[in-house]
């Protein structure tokens, strides 16, 4: 599974931004001081942290995340994590979920830019987050204000311990000029993210712009059954200003829950807060009409109004359901 689960302490960020430490996207855990007790891949897991009662494995108890042994001299343990795409990071999770006895009392984040795939001594480290302290069984959420882009991220725990997942937001730099080329300007990849949805009660929106197709039901955009009037929405911000020449809905393994029909409304906004962006959304003009939906299948649309360059669009479905994956695919203005 891929689910995620809704905290609903987690702040904004993380709704927003895309997870730059996401292995679905292309980040890996590169390089780690120590892995003894459990290996640092799992550390970026998009699946939620579990615990397995009585699983062990040659080195101990089976732990879901990234734990190194217990430290007996000087010094710290941490892990190099290579980012997805260079990107702005606006704030991470340190996520010590499960992990009581064995969590680190304190991390640190650095950052810095490289053309390796695993940083040398030459690399120049910025600190992200000052050291800051830790509880076990928790979600640590920092906001970060650096505002230069980033290749990777160095995790540092004091002294040892075990750190159940990490997620890096923030929104991935890309080249959305090649001329002519056809782009998914809706793919989180490219830098698209999801400004805002009415309901997220079973699944984020920002799941819409993740690349490949959902792994089961849990991996898609999801709102709980609509009992009043109306229906459910979401809007996103393109990864570039751009023509939209082509639709794909997908509703992978939604099939007593895929909405009954689907419609998008796009705009070129300039500036804006979020809460304006909503209510000037209700009125954008309509990109593609009302159009029937199915279970469990990719459904392709090309007949849209011309609407020229948008930056946003707002993704309606009727009355409630659940969504994959949504693309939309153009080209970026000027090209």
């Amino acid at each position: 599974m891929a689910v995620v689960a809704l905290d609903p302490n987690a702040p904004d960020f993380t709704r927003r931004y895309t997870n730059l430490a996401d292995p679905r996207l292309g980040a890996r855990a590169v390089e780690a001081s120590d892995e003894f007790f459990a290996p640092k891949d799992r550390l970026l897991s998009p699946e939620e942290p579990v615990f397995i009662v009585g699983k062990y494995d040659d080195h101990g108890k089976w732990m879901d995340g990234w734990e190194s042994r217990r430290k007996r001299g000087p010094g710290n343990d941490w892990c190099v994590v290579k980012l997805a795409r260079p990107g702005r990071i606006f704030g991470v999770d340190i996520d010590t979920r499960h992990f009581t006895g064995n969590y680190p009392p304190g991390a640190s984040l650095e950052a810095c830019h490289s053309t390796k795939d695993v940083p040398g001594a030459e690399a120049r480290w910025t600190p992200l987050l000052p050291a800051v302290s830790l509880n076990g069984n928790a979600h640590h959420y920092h906001a970060v204000s650096s505002t230069e882009t980033w290749t990777h991220v160095r995790l540092s725990i004091y002294p040892d311990g075990g750190v159940a997942r990490l997620r890096v937001h923030g929104r991935p730099s890309s080249d959305t000029t090649i001329a002519g080329a056809e782009l998914d300007l809706a793919a989180a990849i490219n830098g698209a993210y999801v400004v805002a949805a009415n309901n997220e009660h079973f699944g984020l929106a920002g799941t819409l712009l993740l690349p490949g197709r959902g792994v089961n039901m849990g991996d898609g955009w999801e709102t709980r059954r609509r009992r009043e009037p109306g229906n459910d929405w979401c809007i996103i911000a393109l990864a570039a200003p751009g023509v939209i020449e082509r639709v794909e809905v997908d509703t992978a393994f939604f099939k007593g829950n895929f909405p009954d029909a689907c419609s998008l409304q796009a705009a070129r906004m300039n500036g804006g807060t979020e809460q304006s962006l909503i209510t000037q959304s209700m009125f954008w003009p309509e990109l593609l009409p009302s159009q029937k939906l199915a279970a469990d299948a990719i459904l392709s649309f090309d007949q849209l109004a011309a609407l020229g360059p948008v930056t946003h669009v707002r993704f309606n479905i009727f009355p409630d359901g659940g969504v994959s994956r949504l693309r939309l695919f153009g080209k970026v203005a000027g090209s």
